[in-house]
C-alpha cells in the first residue's frame, strides 16, 4: 500500500526507513554504490580519476554487481555517460528508450527486485555545453525550460522503475517541479526524491566530471552552484526547492 502524502515517499520502503533511523551506525544499509553507465553495452573500463571505479555497459552490469549484492549491497546510484556526438542543447539522449540509465533500470529491477535504484537527474552529462541546464541564446541558463526538462526526465525514470530520483542540478524550484511531475503519474507515494540540497562550486568535482564526462565546454558553474562557505545561501537554497 502506498500513501499519496508528499512526505510518505521518503519512508515508503524498508531501506528508506533504515536510512532515517541509522544515526551514526555504518553498515551495508547505509552505503550507496555509484555506477557510471556507458552507452557501449560491452564497456568495462577503468576510470583513472576515481580509484577502483569503472564505466560499465549494459551487458556487464549484472556480472559486476552480483558479488556486491551477495555481500548485502542495498542501493545503487546511476549516472549515464554518452559520447559527445550524442549530446545536444536539451540533453535529449537522457530519457530516450535506449539511454544507458533507462536500460539499466529495467535490467536491475528484473534481476535484483529488492535493490533500491537511485537515478541522478541532471543535464550536464547530456548537453553539448556540459552545463546543468538548457541555455538561452545569450548563454545564460533558461531555468523554466530546464525545470520542465528535469521533470520530464524524472517522470520517465519513475515510470521505468526507479525507486529514488536524485536531482543534482542546483536549479531553483526543481524539487517541487519534480514532485509535481511524479504526482501526475500516481507514483508520489512510491518514488522518493533525494535532492542535493546544497552544492558548492569547487575544483574537487574534477574526478567526478571526468568519470561522468560532464565538464563544461566553456565557463564554469559558479553562477548556479553556491559560493564556498555561503551557509546562509545554502539554507535558502534548500528551502526554495519547495
Amino acid at each position: 500500500m502506498h500513501s499519496t502524502h508528499p512526505l510518505h515517499s521518503s519512508y515508503s520502503n524498508l531501506l528508506f526507513r533504515q536510512w532515517h533511523t541509522a544515526n551514526y551506525k555504518v553498515s551495508a544499509e547505509n552505503l550507496v554504490y555509484p555506477i557510471f553507465l556507458s552507452q557501449d553495452p560491452d564497456c568495462d573500463k577503468i576510470i583513472t580519476s576515481l580509484i577502483d571505479q569503472r564505466r560499465i555497459g549494459y551487458n556487464r552490469i549484472i556480472e559486476f554487481l552480483t558479488p556486491l549484492v551477495d555481500k548485502q549491497l542495498k542501493s545503487v546510484l546511476l549516472f549515464g555517460t554518452i559520447s559527445r556526438d550524442q549530446k545536444d542543447a536539451t540533453g535529449s539522449a537522457c530519457d530516450k528508450p535506449n539511454s544507458p540509465v533507462i536500460q539499466a533500470i529495467k535490467l536491475l529491477k528484473s534481476k535484483f527486485p529488492d535493490l533500491i535504484v537511485i537515478c541522478d537527474v541532471c543535464l550536464c552529462a547530456y548537453t553539448d555545453s556540459g552545463h546543468c541546464g538548457i541555455l538561452r541564446d545569450d548563454g545564460c541558463l533558461d531555468v523554466p525550460r530546464t525545470l520542465e526538462r528535469l521533470a520530464e526526465i524524472s517522470k520517465r525514470f519513475a515510470l521505468e522503475g526507479a525507486d529514488v530520483i536524485a536531482p543534482s542540478d542546483m536549479m531553483d524550484g526543481r524539487v517541487k517541479k519534480i514532485k509535481t511531475a511524479i504526482q501526475s503519474i500516481g507514483l508520489d507515494g512510491k518514488v522518493a526524491v533525494m535532492s542535493y540540497s546544497a552544492k558548492f562550486a569547487s575544483c574537487l568535482y574534477g574526478p567526478f566530471r571526468d568519470a561522468a564526462q560532464s565538464a563544461p565546454s566553456f565557463g564554469d558553474r559558479r553562477h548556479y552552484q553556491l559560493p564556498p562557505g555561503a551557509k546562509g545561501l545554502a539554507l535558502r537554497a534548500a528551502r526554495i526547492q519547495y
